[in-house]
């Protein structure tokens, strides 16, 4: 958690609780589901909650955005990011559904207003969204094309970046890049996060749709 409070310095009370409590809960839910690998567990801050957040250097949502999370798992990124913005909306649906049983879990218990877990293939989304958020579930190509219908075209930029994915992804990505139409915004975590060796070749990669 010193490492939250470290890169994230201007949370609220209500914010550093709930962060707080999703550590425990992970851990207790773990030995249930696997949500995270088991021999990291002990690194979810680190490793897990905190990379979820990177996507909170790259852009700070304003109120009434609404995000989807696919293939959130037991609820990466789009727990942290509900808890850093509570006036967003955030939508977080997996095709496995135990996981969204630990999503729900997670709302119920930390109190999320904000937040709607569902059972649900990304290829069924058919509600608008302003911007799509992912952890390494597919490839970019793959995502691109699940989801670029369910972020209508804007003209007026009301965030700080244009509608479209934002992923968290590691290593060499080049090829993976070159293969997706609209240019790809890369942004490595390790400079948000110095001297942090984990996230070396971590980066959120933004694709406008």
């Amino acid at each position: 958690m010193e490492h939250i409070k470290k890169y994230f310095s201007n949370l609220t009370t209500t914010q550093l609780t709930q962060l707080e409590q999703l550590g425990p809960f992970y851990k207790e839910w773990n030995s249930k589901i696997n949500v995270v690998s088991r021999k990291d567990i002990d690194n979810i801050y680190q490793h897990h909650i905190l990379h979820a957040l990177s996507i909170a250097k790259v852009i700070q949502f304003k109120p009434f955005t609404n995000i989807l999370d696919i293939g959130t798992g037991g609820g990466l990124p789009g727990i942290p990011l509900a808890i850093l913005f509570p006036d967003s909306q955030f939508h977080l649906i997996d095709s496995v559904g135990k996981k969204i049983k630990v999503v729900q879990a997670a709302v119920d218990a930390l109190g999320l207003k904000n937040v709607k877990a569902e059972h649900k293939r990304a290829q069924e989304v058919k509600t608008d969204y302003d911007f799509v958020v992912s952890r390494a579930v597919t490839k970019l190509t793959t995502l691109y094309e699940w989801t670029r219908l369910a972020i209508p075209k804007k003209t007026e930029l009301y965030n700080s970046l244009p509608n479209g994915l934002l992923v968290l992804k590691g290593g060499d990505l080049a090829n993976e890049i070159s293969s997706v139409k609209p240019k790809v915004n890369v942004f490595p975590v390790k400079k948000y996060y110095a001297g942090m060796e984990y996230y070396a070749e971590k980066f959120v990669l933004h694709v406008k749709v």
